[in-house]
């Protein structure tokens, strides 16, 4: 299973739906699983991590989403309906704590872009290095002509973490080099 999810990136391959799948016959429980992973294992922290906030009196959390969650991507329909499900979440609930705690607890969330890692190289880069013709015909589509290092993504959490970013809740931030 651990192996499964490395290779499919927070996906399972039972709900990476291939060009030649049946669109009528999706594997359902598979498409389950993935939304378990990403939609409610982003609730289960949120819960866990946010009673901890409101007994300090104030804080923020940052969600993860997808590109996916707004752009149809081909082959992930797990993963893209469980990230469009984080982004919806992180909405409803801004309202809520808003509501509760006015600006004392914050809860956003990154929209990052196709970024090169560890759990994704094999599905973007040959043994040798070079780019697949996954990785080529994403790299088309992003205006910076590039896949995202990781490091890149730390200037938008820091920002959503700071108090710089005081009066934004329920927000997504994309960081995906357009």
């Amino acid at each position: 299973m651990q192996q499964e999810l490395l290779v499919a990136g927070g996906n399972l391959p039972g709900a990476v739906v291939d060009p030649s799948a049946d669109l009528f016959s999706l594997d359902i429980d598979a498409l389950k699983k993935v939304h378990e992973l990403n939609l409610i294992g982003t609730i289960l922290p949120t819960q866990v991590f946010g009673k901890s906030i409101a007994a300090t009196g104030s804080g923020s959390i940052v969600n993860i989403s997808s590109v996916s969650a707004s752009r149809a991507l081909t082959r992930v329909l797990g993963y893209s309906l469980a990230k469009a499900g984080v982004e919806a979440y992180t909405r409803w609930m801004a309202v809520e704590l808003a509501h509760r705690y006015r600006d004392a607890i914050r809860i956003n969330a990154m929209v990052p872009g196709f970024f090169l890692t560890e759990q994704n190289k094999q599905l973007l880069t040959t043994e040798s290095g070079a780019y697949t013709p996954r990785a080529q015909k994403i790299i088309e589509q992003t205006p910076f002509g590039r896949l995202g290092a990781p490091v890149e993504l730390e200037g938008g959490l820091i920002w959503l973490l700071s108090d710089a970013s005081k009066f934004v809740s329920g927000t997504t931030i994309s960081i995906d080099g357009a």
